[in-house]
């Protein structure tokens, strides 16, 4: 039999950063430790627990099947210390030291995650910040599990478990070059349509939102390129005759960086919304909180005036 107090703590918080970042390398970042202090660690509890708990693929770390089956209850128990010592301490940003991992969507993470950085540096100098993709499909245990410390992305149903904060709405817009042949500054619903398209996304095939709209009004356009980046598809309209239909406020941070045309759609489109999402277990948690405020700051911050 195990007793608590003949196994030393920290060897789970090592266990779950290797399992996170997948190797000792990137452990070792995240905890500002050196590889053979992270190494001896595990090597520790693999002792300890009688199990590899890694075996190496590739470049990679794989869990083993105790691994996998002993992760949740070890996040669980290391998100009780964390909430009860912040709880007794009270959260101070200039002195916390901790990691939030939010997930966000690509195209989100180039809009959003440059701002949020920047404000986290203002004022919590120790703290760090990961951007993470997520299944939506598990939404509620990677929050509960504190996997994901909030989520932002578009609408998307929940459970009662799961808390949801409307951030923002904004408008379609349709991004061409300059020097675009049949376009300066003016964009017809026949030319829109005559014209071809990069379309932005993580699917292999299916419509946009837009395509939706235009379906429901008996029309269709021509998608001759598809991309998971919104530098990729801007980088593709500097080369190209594409045109590029997206969120307003992904288009005016991303055209920084360039100097395309932005604009009107030519049909009315309803607009694309921003939810934060975090789990109830976390919603009074002090640290939580401010998190949540310096997103909803920094969406605020990113959404462009109507």
């Amino acid at each position: 039999m195990m007793h608590i107090n003949r196994t030393d703590l920290n060897l789970f918080i090592v266990f779950e950063a290797v399992y996170s970042q997948g190797g000792v390398t990137r452990a070792a970042e995240t905890l500002n430790l050196s590889q053979p202090t992270i190494s001896h660690a595990l090597s520790r509890l693999r002792e300890r627990l009688g199990d590899p708990l890694f075996i190496r693929q590739g470049q990679k770390l794989a869990p083993t099947p105790m691994a996998q089956k002993i992760i949740a209850p070890v996040r669980d128990a290391l998100k009780i210390f964390e909430r009860t010592l912040v709880e007794l301490d009270g959260f101070d940003p200039a002195n916390a030291a901790m990691k939030f991992n939010i997930g966000m969507r690509s195209l989100m993470e180039s809009t959003y995650l440059l701002p949020l950085v920047l404000l986290v540096n203002e004022s919590a100098p120790r703290v760090s910040v990961s951007a993470c993709p997520f299944d939506r499909r598990r939404l509620e245990p990677t929050l509960a599990s504190g996997e994901l410390n909030a989520v932002i992305d578009v609408f998307m149903p929940t459970s009662t478990e799961v808390r949801h904060e409307h951030l923002g709405r904004a408008p379609s817009v349709v991004v061409a070059r300059r020097g675009h042949p049949i376009i300066d500054g003016n964009l017809s619903l026949d030319t829109y349509l005559s014209a071809e398209h990069v379309l932005v996304t993580s699917r292999p095939d299916g419509l946009g939102p837009e395509d939706q709209v235009l379906a429901r009004n008996g029309h269709t356009r021509s998608i001759r390129a598809r991309c998971q980046q919104i530098n990729t598809a801007m980088r593709i309209v500097v080369s190209s005759n594409l045109l590029l239909t997206m969120s307003r406020t992904f288009a005016t941070r991303a055209n920084t960086w360039f100097d395309h045309q932005i604009l009107n759609t030519p049909f009315d489109t309803d607009g694309i919304d921003t939810f934060l999402y975090w789990h109830n277990n976390t919603d009074a948690d002090p640290a939580n909180r401010w998190l949540r405020s310096l997103i909803k700051a920094t969406v605020s911050e990113t959404q462009p005036e109507n």
